[in-house]
């Protein structure tokens, strides 16, 4: 077929009347659309158009983006390809030819048709396809070794997830982003895999054969680690919250992912000294039965233009502090941080993963609807300028030598169990949408990683303070602060820490604070009425008895005022019942 440049393709397109000579779509009826083409193309078949579409889109018009028509080509082009599902052996090779193109990579067809090549200098992915289009077999080949069956490639082709499969191919092709020749790079492959093998034996520390997948991720040395596999790069799971390990009980059967980070290498400007062989001697030799790593000489290691990073899915807010602890373990500077207010970050983030708010929004009040409780609204107070609680937002980690991924995790497990608390009293909701009884509370931050919660007195007017300080992702301390005149709130130091530490939810932990102070007023108010009215007393506390035989006859929250037992103690066995409104009524009942 004799193909015209790209300039003829308007004029070529606008004889079937679907697109004028200013680019811009006319209406016509689909019907009308499809006669004209059967009419014009009734002896050609659609493969020698889809070529000549192909051909314009990857020689584009030499003009300014604004006016080029290639823009408009190359989206009907995938909206058509979407809408046909790329059933056929052709049009899958089409979404491949044009996925890796994108993605700076070449592409090879066999003679047959049936098998695509997806190559690099350093890789090359093969996809074999059925005559039908139906995916048989991926495998993926790295520098100068054997080719291997990629499982996880074949079920993201056989589900059309073709944006996953480019982000792979992407991430494949970044992993020898190294500066150098394919010798140099292929040094970096082999950082990347003694890497991988020495992390495998951390993982493998204390581990037994009863140990859960949510122990090992709050409590592993690496954190729950799942090795490589085919094209997905290894993942270590470091953190999830009580609300997530809730919401997996609940919907049995799924797992819900907690806070992620990828393990990779990436080139740089400057050397550094990367291990090409596995160092551990014996992971459980060392002191407190910490891995003995060997000496890092010239024999076992290389000096790269490279460096091992924990990329993160998104950027973690990190306090200046916790940053510049990194860096001293690592020994490796974070380039391309931007300092601004903690808080800020820690909101903005937030909402980006609840609602997909706009990060150039300043929001700092929200409101926080409980089950069974007057509506929360929080003011999150960034701080003065003076005292302003500094960070970035945090994508990746640099590091050279395993022996620094323990710690770092350690320091990101702290920084995370923070940012949830803080995030706990975010919510989409900026406005009051009707006139329910709000309790109004103010986050103030402090230095490091502590906080303060203002709030009124249940009782009186009088401001009342709890200060949190996240010790470590496992060991919180509070202190509730009271006006000496003012009556107690029967809520212990030691009770609210252990609160915190259930459900790391800021509003859960005040609604039993003040579920607690409900029951001191209910008792005084008894006590009032024992002074002044002996005698009808005495049926009310018969009706409170018949109440504790048959709970079922009262609310939760009137339950829980007319209850006499230890107050302490029956609070927190309902924390794991209260819960933010975003888990829904089902997981009020768990």
């Amino acid at each position: 077929m004799s193909v015209p440049p790209s300039s003829q393709l308007i004029p070529h397109l606008e004889n079937r009347g679907g697109v004028s000579c200013h680019g811009v779509v006319t209406a016509i009826s689909t019907n009308a659309l499809m006669e004209q083409l059967r009419l014009k193309y009734q002896q050609r078949p659609w493969t020698e158009t889809l070529k000549l579409v192909y051909f314009c889109m990857e020689n584009p018009l030499r003009k300014p983006v604004s006016n080029a028509p290639d823009g408009l080509l190359l989206s009907c082009m995938e909206k058509i390809e979407r809408t046909l599902n790329a059933k056929s052996m052709f049009s899958v090779m089409n979404v491949l030819e044009r996925l890796s193109r994108q993605k700076g990579l070449t592409v090879h067809v066999s003679p047959s048709g049936t098998t695509c090549y997806i190559t690099s200098m350093m890789f090359y992915v093969e996809v074999q396809l059925e005559k039908d289009g139906d995916v048989m077999d991926v495998k993926l080949a790295h520098f100068e070794e054997a080719p291997v069956v990629c499982d996880d490639l074949v079920q993201l082709l056989r589900m059309k997830n073709y944006d996953a499969f480019g982000k792979i191919l992407e991430d494949l092709s970044n992993m020898y982003q190294i500066p150098g020749n394919s010798e140099m790079k292929a040094k970096g492959y082999l950082a990347l895999q003694a890497l991988e093998k020495d992390l495998y034996l951390m993982s493998l520390l204390h581990r037994t054969q009863d140990l859960n997948r949510i122990t090992e991720v709050l409590n592993g040395k690496v954190g729950h680690l799942v090795p490589r596999t085919g094209g997905t790069p290894m993942n270590i799971e470091f953190y999830i919250s009580p609300y997530q390990v809730l919401e997996e009980e609940l919907n049995n059967g799924s797992q819900v992912c907690g806070t992620k980070t990828v393990v990779t290498v990436e080139g740089t400007d400057t050397l550094h000294k990367l291990p090409l062989s596995p160092l551990i001697i014996d992971p459980q030799a060392g002191e407190d039965s910490n891995p003995v790593f060997l000496q890092l000489t010239d024999e076992l290691s290389m000096d790269l233009p490279a460096h091992f990073v924990l990329k993160f899915h998104q950027p973690v807010p990190m306090s200046s502090s916790s940053i510049e602890e990194i860096q001293k373990l690592t020994g490796i500077q974070i380039s391309g941080l931007k300092l601004a207010p903690l808080y800020e970050l820690i909101v903005q983030s937030t909402l980006k993963e609840k609602c997909s708010e706009d990060l150039s929004t300043n929001k700092s009040c929200f409101f926080v609807s409980l089950p069974d409780h007057p509506k929360h609204c929080y003011f999150i107070n960034k701080g003065s300028e003076k005292s302003v609680l500094a960070g970035a937002l945090v994508s990746k980690i640099p590091f050279s030598h395993p022996k620094c991924v323990p710690g770092v995790i350690e320091i990101l497990r702290h920084q995370v169990a923070y940012n949830t608390l803080i995030s706990s009293c975010v919510s989409e909701k900026h406005i009051n949408e009707d006139d329910s009884e709000l309790l109004y509370f103010e986050v103030v931050p402090h230095k490091n990683t502590s906080f303060s919660v203002f709030f009124l007195h249940p009782v009186k007017e009088n401001l009342a303070c709890v200060v949190i300080d996240v010790i470590s992702s496992r060991e919180v301390q509070c202190h509730l602060h009271l006006n000496p005149q003012d009556p107690t709130l029967n809520s212990t130091d030691d009770f609210i820490a252990r609160a915190v530490k259930r459900c790391m939810s800021v509003p859960v932990v005040m609604r039993a604070v003040f579920r607690n102070a409900a029951k001191v007023k209910a008792d005084s108010e008894t006590q009032d009425m024992d002074t002044e009215q002996p005698g009808p007393q005495l049926e009310q506390t018969t009706d409170s008895d018949s109440l504790k035989e048959s709970p079922s006859g009262a609310s939760q929250q009137d339950w829980a005022v007319k209850d006499k037992p230890n107050d302490t103690e029956s609070t927190e066995e309902n924390l794991s019942t209260a819960k933010p409104e975003t888990l829904g009524d089902n997981m009020e009942k768990k």
